[in-house]
């Protein structure tokens, strides 16, 4: 497929380059989720996702009112917040993890804008980019209040995820598609966070408004749990993010082992769906 050519003058970042040397390719993109400080080993969880063939890796920072978050990352939450889960101990949790260097993929983190306030952007940033992470999501910032942080991220070398919904026009579309750094977070729907039985119809009409705009890799999320949901998923998208169906399995009691497992058939299923969306 030709993409809309982004603007050369802004050069892309690490995270970008990582994913579109691997789009590039034809290979979907899979990028699964876990809330920083949910076990006391909660590190190991990166190494088992990078081992199932993750592309990238968010990590979330908990934030006691997560609007944008359905019941389950809600509980992720909560149980990492009981835990005394905080930014700081997250970071160094990642920063004195000697193994992750060689995870291979890119961490991107996501949380409230409350939680980057709180510190300040560029206190926050640094403190990113010094655990190792490249990437930042912040669900509620919207694009119109967010040149603060972008200057500041930019600054720091953290690239700005910013996310489209299906009710966002397409001039706020293309704003939104030209200056997310990384890649542009496509919601499925208007909602939560949560697993769904399907694969929301709107998500094959905002990933191809935003494919008319801009060549950035986009990732789709919200509702994404299953194999044939990722498949689907590829056919309009660069790749997926799944966030909820794995920390229920967490919540569970889920170890590493069996994160790699349940990964493993949405990395084959993405595989399989390897021709370009059209």
């Amino acid at each position: 497929m030709t993409y809309p050519r982004t603007n050369p003058a802004v050069a892309a970042g690490a995270v970008e380059r990582h994913l579109r040397a691997r789009r590039d390719t034809g290979r979907g993109l899979l990028m699964p989720y876990v809330t920083g400080g949910i076990t006391p080993g909660w590190t190991d969880y990166l190494r088992a996702f990078a081992d199932a063939g993750a592309d990238a890796i968010e990590v979330g920072l908990p934030f006691s009112d997560p609007t944008l978050d359905g019941v389950t990352i809600q509980q992720a939450s909560d149980t990492a917040l009981a835990r005394g889960a905080s930014t700081r101990r997250i970071l160094a949790d990642l920063s004195n993890q000697s193994g992750l260097p060689d995870l291979g993929v890119p961490l991107v983190v996501s949380t409230y804008y409350n939680l980057v306030l709180h510190d300040g952007p560029e206190a926050f940033c640094t403190a990113l980019r010094r655990a190792g992470v490249g990437g930042l999501i912040v669900p509620d910032l919207p694009v119109h209040e967010a040149d603060e942080l972008t200057g500041v991220a930019e600054g720091a070398g953290i690239e700005l995820v910013l996310l489209a919904s299906p009710a966002t026009p397409q001039p706020r579309l293309a704003e939104i598609s030209a200056r997310s750094r990384g890649f542009v977070y496509a919601v499925s729907l208007m909602g939560t966070t949560g697993e769904r039985a399907a694969l929301a119809a709107s998500a094959a009409e905002l990933t191809g408004r935003i494919r008319r705009v801009t060549d950035r890799p986009v990732l789709l999320g919200f509702g994404i749990s299953t194999p044939d949901q990722a498949r689907e998923a590829r056919r309009h998208a660069d790749g997926v993010v799944v966030g909820a169906a794995v920390m229920r399995r967490v919540l569970d009691g889920a170890g590493p082992d069996d994160l790699r497992a349940f990964l493993a058939p949405l990395r084959q299923a993405l595989d399989q769906e390897c021709d370009r969306p059209r």
